[in-house]
């Protein structure tokens, strides 16, 4: 039975053994559902969907690497590996729910009900989204450091808020366009061909997953090693792994791949 071991003297990089089984069952379930997705994006070219499948790839592995640390707690590499590959997959999910709103507001022409153009709306999420990648990834690099883990850690939760920021404007973004474009119909009874409050609530589902998810890491990482969320690993399964997998399967089933949404995302 594996124990945890040193890195460097008294230094340790976990607080405790990661399961087996329970990497091991992640990396499967996010292999199943990231084929999927890669295999529907394919099949209709819906070419924004390449930052979500990535996200999944990311996850993959991140279990992975996680199923190895069962057996090597004393690895830094591996422990950098699993700690950014579960770290920034949501940072790629946002990417792609970004652009679905823009092309779900252009296909069902909306875009005088958007509070912010759509010409501008893509362009400024996925900025934002680069430069919170940027953030979490360059904090979550220092985390095995342990002259540098503190910085790394105020690092990665500054990424976290910002990202968190970032995801409630989006959130509003679509509120207000949901009623907005709600009341434009109500007044006009012009037909939309497109199941536009079903993409909208999909987007709310997938958010609020997410939001929670990234505030979850927030108090993780203010209670740092010695708080309870890193003394276990259940808080990491229950409020992470499968919010995560919630996150690919809700999308996967309200796959933005109607035609008219597809031919939007082509042009």
């Amino acid at each position: 039975m594996p124990t945890l071991k040193p890195f460097k003297g008294d230094v340790y990089l976990w607080e405790y053994v990661p399961s087996l089984p329970g990497a091991i069952t992640f990396a499967i379930l996010f292999l199943i559902i990231t084929i999927l997705h890669g295999w529907r994006m394919y099949r209709t070219k819906l070419w924004s969907c390449i930052p979500f499948f990535i996200g999944g790839v990311c996850e993959v592995l991140g279990y992975f690497f996680r199923a190895i640390a069962w057996n090597a707690t004393n690895s830094l590499a591996i422990y950098i590996m699993q700690s950014l590959f579960l770290l920034l997959p949501p940072v790629f999910f946002a990417a792609t729910l970004y652009m679905v709103y823009s092309r779900l507001v252009r296909a069902i022409s909306g875009e005088k009900c958007s509070l912010v153009s759509i010409r501008w709306t893509t362009r400024l999420f996925v900025i934002g989204d680069f430069i919170t990648f940027n953030i979490q990834g360059n904090g979550g690099g220092l985390l095995a450091n342990e002259k540098l883990a503190h910085i790394g850690n105020i690092i990665v939760i500054a990424g976290l808020i910002a990202q968190i920021l970032l995801f409630l404007a989006f959130v509003i973004c679509c509120v207000v366009f949901h009623r907005r474009f709600r009341a434009y119909l109500r007044h006009t009874s012009i037909p939309v061909e497109i199941r536009w409050e079903a993409y909208l609530n999909m987007l709310y589902f997938t958010s609020v997953l997410i939001l929670v998810r990234n505030i979850f890491r927030v108090v993780e990482f203010i209670m740092d090693k010695q708080g309870y969320l890193q003394q276990y690993e259940w808080p990491t399964f229950a409020f992470d792994s499968v919010l995560m997998l919630l996150v690919m399967v809700a999308f996967y089933i309200w796959y933005p791949d109607n035609p008219v949404l597809v031919k939007t995302d082509r042009s």
